[in-house]
């Protein structure tokens, strides 16, 4: 079961945000699907033919983002992508929160990487696979 139809990510600076995202999102595979003055989208939105796609919307919203323990977590396909979307990230304006590695708490496979966007929001990878 794939529980997240879409989720949306508010940024007070687009234009900040706009190198992170595509950076990260391409690591991940996810195409680009509009960008617009408020908004930037990626993935794929469900239709009747298709129920299993993904889909992420980054908007513009100027409310202030404090410290707290919300975050979300994208699928990767590879450890490689896990990687790929941690090193895209940094050199895009993200900063660390945790390396790519092994995290054995959640499970023996459960190798993420967790950044901060521009904006402050928590986001990671994860590939569940050897």
């Amino acid at each position: 079961m794939q529980l997240l139809d879409h989720v949306s990510i508010g940024v007070p600076d687009l234009d900040a945000a706009r190198p992170f995202y595509d950076s990260i999102m391409k690591a991940l595979g996810a195409t680009k699907v509009y960008d617009r003055t408020n908004a930037l989208g990626y993935g794929d939105r469900c239709t009747s033919d298709d129920t299993k796609s993904t889909f992420l919307a980054v908007y513009l919203d100027l409310s202030r983002i404090d410290m707290n323990k919300r975050h979300w977590c994208f699928k990767a396909m590879s450890r490689e992508q896990v990687d790929e979307f941690f090193s895209a990230g940094l050199a895009a304006g993200g900063r660390s929160d945790g390396e790519p590695g092994l995290r054995p708490h959640y499970h023996s496979n459960y190798y993420a990487a967790f950044l901060f966007d521009p904006a402050g929001n928590r986001v990671e990878a994860v590939c569940h696979t050897a």
